[in-house]
Formats: structure tokens, sequence, C-alpha cells
């Protein structure tokens, strides 16, 4: 295989992306949009527990330690694991947009190990929208923002209305999301992909 994948290239009439102006701030912690999230919830033992922060632009920046309930290889990093983190970044960039998205494709490249108790640094970027697509890229470093590139995704997001959650979701999760009298918590639930 040879090159980038087309699906992942913005079409030449895509626009470069926007800031919203209720974007959170530069530094912002983003927080976890669902309580039960694996990617970014502090209500999964065993998830990665990602705190993203908003950066300039249309730019996010994560971390998240690789736990011994992480790993595949002895020691190391389950890739699948590795992926579920670029995803979680690249899905945060939304809340930059304002929009609701899920992602539609997700290309990996995986560039070193990742040993169980490493810090994983991660930059994304929205590069281009073009409708309802929106293209992104992430890069993640061992031990922080200057360290070793160990993995890096290319991304492609749809833009969907909170009914694709609703019609696909499992019952039980939906109602009890939609029933949290915290409305913000409630709103969050379906801001970014699951």
């Amino acid at each position: 295989m040879s090159g980038r994948n087309t699906a992942l290239t913005p079409p030449a009439d895509a626009a470069p992306p926007v800031r919203h102006p209720d974007a959170p701030a530069p530094g912002e912690l983003l927080g976890a949009h669902y309580e039960h999230c694996f990617g970014c919830g502090h209500g999964q033992p065993h998830g990665l527990h990602l705190e993203a922060r908003a950066g300039e632009g249309v730019r996010v920046t994560a971390e998240f330690t690789v736990k011994a309930a992480h790993q595949g290889a002895p020691g190391l990093a389950h890739g699948g694991v590795l992926a579920t983190a670029l995803d979680e970044t690249l899905g945060s960039l939304n809340w930059l947009l304002r929009v609701i998205a899920v992602t539609g494709r997700l290309e990996t490249d995986f560039v070193r190990p990742v040993p169980v108790d490493t810090v994983l640094y991660l930059e994304a970027e929205v590069t281009a929208v073009a409708g309802r697509k929106i293209y992104c890229s992430a890069v993640g470093r061992i031990g922080g923002p200057e360290g070793p590139v160990a993995l890096r995704a290319d991304a492609l997001f749809i833009e969907v209305k909170v009914d694709h959650f609703i019609d696909n979701g499992r019952p039980e999760e939906i109602r009890a999301a939609m029933a949290d009298p915290d409305q913000v918590r409630r709103a969050r639930a379906f801001e970014v992909n699951p």
C-alpha cells in the first residue's frame, strides 16, 4: 500500500476550519463528555481517563498514562487502545467547532511500541471542513510534546444530529443520559463521538 488514502484527503473546495466563538479557551481542560465513555470518562475503571485541553486555532492536546489493563503484548500498550486514544483526542476537536460528529474513518500508523506506565502526549488538529465532513490529523508522542513519535492518525469525522445517538444507542443509557437533572452534563453526553 502506498500513499495516503484518498478518502482522508479533503476535496479541493474544502474550507479551512474555523474555531467557534463559544469554543473553550486555549488551555482549558475539556473534561469528560460522558462519565461512562471508555476514552475520557472517569466512570470506567479500566478506561483511558484521557484529559484533553483546547489549544490555539482548531487544535487540542491530550494525555493519558498507559496502564497494565491497556496492554496487548507483555508490557506494551495494545494497538487498539492506542487507536482509541487517537480517536478520543480527534473527537475532542469537535468541541472547538461546536458540532456533534462521529468518526467516519480513522487511519493509524504505529511508529514505535508504547510501554506500560508511559505517558502518551497527543496533539490533534482539524485541517479542513467540507460540508458535513471534518478532516483532521493527530500525532502521539512518548513522554511529552517533544518526545519520540509513537503513532500518527488521519481521520474523517461526519457531522450528525443528536438523533444519531438517540436512535442507535442502547435505550437504558440514552434514557439515563436524557434524565440527568444536570442540563450541561445531559447536553455534553451527546456532544462528541461515542
